[in-house]
């Protein structure tokens, strides 16, 4: 395993993923979750954990949750993994 380089908590605004059709809104928002941490890591490399998608996906494909917390790791080899934060 690489070096951690930059380890952050995030708590993501999912709003957008309102704007998408309603059977589309928990993919949408898969996609605005990976979308936010590239832009804020400077990474293109984004890998997530199940325990994100579980959370998303709790309330099926209609229903996101508005906003989600995550621990977002950067390693030195430009890799960003990211979890659900404990609450």
């Amino acid at each position: 395993m690489a070096e951690i380089e930059n380890e952050q908590i995030y708590i993501i605004p999912l709003r957008d993923a309102r704007r998408a059709p309603r059977w589309k809104r928990s993919n949408t928002a898969i996609r605005d979750i990976r979308k936010y941490l590239s832009k804020h890591l400077k990474s293109t490399d984004v890998k997530l954990d199940r325990t994100i998608n579980e959370r998303v996906w709790d309330r099926g494909s209609k229903n996101p949750p508005p906003r989600i917390r995550v621990r977002a790791m950067k390693f030195a080899d430009g890799e960003v993994q990211a979890e659900l934060a404990e609450e």
